[in-house]
């Protein structure tokens, strides 16, 4: 006859097991779990996706900003430039003598270096030549070193310019760390109001390096959020998409301390313009000290906490 004792436990033993699989967060019969992903938000990660990709190829160009080495301003006079100690414009990367920069008054100038195979613009440079700067309208003339991993353009920022330097083979892009995205959300994807100003307004923008700039201001774009109203004035930079730098709760506290950057369309038809901050993204002066980045105006800075786009970047 069988055990009493045994057939109660058993019998506890089938309850128990039903039990616990019934609690199992992991039951396949879960609809949540099983439901499949919609076209809808698919479409929304992959394009997300792709998004991040472009971001992430373009800072490792080997003309990227994650390549710059150096930037050097070029005071009035003739300077020797190269990696060599005995350098006025020493580089941390390339040729020990690269040649002779000149300024006098507006005009630039470049000695090469005899000996030094070195190109202007993509072709071999073998005598003296004049140098543009980046803003002159057929943009800045580049001098190419180390068969081309090397290249000095000269930058004008207020009523300074300076040598600015990349290398293929810079730290910075070698030991690239990976970018860091809070999680694409779609609710951050917010359509808000075009409010234009007056034709030909601009806006003072400063820069990490001390200077301010008079920036065109078509306008500003309104959006609700969290049941506020929030505005950022937009910078035009003449191309299909106006630009935003804009500063909120996270900087420092997940984002880049000094604000982010963010592209986003023309004001359509109906004055409304879709701003999609899952696609923040740090300025270049968060990879590179050798950058000149334009910082949020007071205007754009936002009683906001945006947990979407591009987090700091972890050197």
């Amino acid at each position: 006859m069988p055990n009493p004792k045994i057939i109660r436990l058993l019998l506890c033993a089938t309850v128990l097991g039903a039990t616990l699989a019934g609690c199992d967060s992991s039951d396949s019969n879960d609809p949540a779990k099983d439901a499949p992903m919609s076209a809808e938000t698919a479409a929304f990660n992959n394009a997300q996706q792709a998004w991040r990709d472009q971001r992430k190829a373009g800072l490792l160009e080997p003309d990227g900003w994650a390549s710059l080495t150096g930037l050097h301003w070029i005071t009035p006079g003739s300077h020797y430039v190269g990696s060599d100690a005995d350098n006025g414009i020493r580089l941390t990367m390339g040729p020990e003598h690269l040649g002779m920069i000149e300024l006098d008054g507006g005009d630039l100038r470049f000695v090469p270096e005899g000996g030094v195979a070195l190109t202007l613009d993509g072709a071999p440079l073998a005598g003296a030549t004049a140098l543009r700067a980046d803003d002159d309208p057929a943009g800045p003339s580049e001098i190419g070193f180390d068969d081309g991993k090397g290249r000095a353009t000269v930058i004008k920022r207020g009523d300074r310019l300076a040598l600015r330097v990349r290398h293929a083979e810079a730290p910075t892009r070698t030991g690239f760390s990976g970018l860091d995205y809070w999680a694409a959300d779609p609710d951050w994807q917010v359509t808000g109001n075009w409010v234009p100003n007056p034709a030909g307004q601009t806006i003072e923008v400063a820069n990490i390096i001390g200077t301010t700039d008079e920036v065109p201001n078509p306008g500003a774009i309104e959006f609700e959020r969290d049941g506020a109203t929030h505005r950022i004035e937009a910078l035009d930079e003449g191309g299909d998409e106006l630009f935003l730098v804009f500063a909120d709760r996270t900087n420092g506290h997940g984002s880049y301390g000094a604000g982010r950057f963010l592209y986003v369309p023309r004001p359509g038809a109906d004055g409304r313009v879709m701003v999609d901050f899952n696609r923040s993204y740090n300025p270049p002066c968060a990879f590179t000290a050798f950058a000149t980045c334009p910082l949020p105006p007071p205007e754009n800075r936002l009683d906001l906490a945006v947990t979407a786009g591009e987090k700091a970047y972890g050197h």
